[in-house]
């Protein structure tokens, strides 16, 4: 089990950031993700696995005026 913006979410072998985004279905073009308090780069997110028991933040990011 993984927390995913402090909420529950079933952990599996192989999971990574890019495959999270998906099964959570977060579209948005802008994205900030943090694994544990470390901010994750968007060219790394097929590479960087997600582990069992990891605590994962997905901020969406907007600007506004």
């Amino acid at each position: 089990m993984i927390k995913v913006n402090n909420r529950d979410f079933e952990w599996e072998e192989g999971l990574t950031v890019e495959k999270l985004l998906q099964k959570k279905r977060y579209t948005f073009p802008k994205i900030i993700v943090k694994i544990n308090g470390q901010l994750i780069k968007k060219e790394n997110w097929s590479n960087t696995i997600i582990n069992d028991g990891d605590d994962v933040k997905a901020i969406h990011v907007f600007g506004g005026g």
